[in-house]
């Protein structure tokens, strides 16, 4: 399945630290009615874990202007312990029914040393069970 640019939060983004999304996403008010969608972010770079403490969330924020100057959380995964992100591994995030013009993705991460690197884009629930990430320049025949 092909991304949508349009639909990308992160493409590739390294965090060391708690950070939003590169990206700014444009939504119409209230989306998913006639398809239920999601945010998934995955995985390119394993999470950090070597002092066993580091965690990482990924929480949904919404605005009505894309410079998200008054940001509310619509979702969250919750707190995942970094032994918990391999590489290749995926964090689902299914959005509900209300949210404003635009959305961007907020990634707390705690602890002593946490990094990882991400890519995440807003799909249709349908379609999670059949993408997957591949790294950059990967030939795929």
């Amino acid at each position: 399945m092909y991304v949508d640019s349009l639909l990308e939060f992160s493409d590739a983004q390294a965090l060391t630290g708690t950070a939003v999304s590169t990206n700014v996403v444009p939504v119409s008010a209230n989306i998913g009615r006639g398809q239920p969608m999601a945010v998934v972010v995955t995985v390119g770079v394993a999470a950090d874990y070597t002092s066993s403490d580091e965690t990482y969330q990924v929480t949904i924020q919404t605005d009505d202007a894309a410079g998200m100057s008054s940001p509310t959380v619509i979702a969250s995964s919750g707190v995942i312990n970094g032994d918990d992100l391999p590489l290749g591994s995926k964090i689902v995030v299914p959005l509900g029914f209300s949210n404003e013009a635009f959305l961007r993705i907020n990634y707390v991460l705690a602890g002593s040393t946490p990094t990882a690197t991400v890519s995440a884009s807003l799909m249709p629930m349908n379609m999670i069970d059949s993408y997957a990430s591949y790294a950059d320049n990967v030939v795929i025949l």
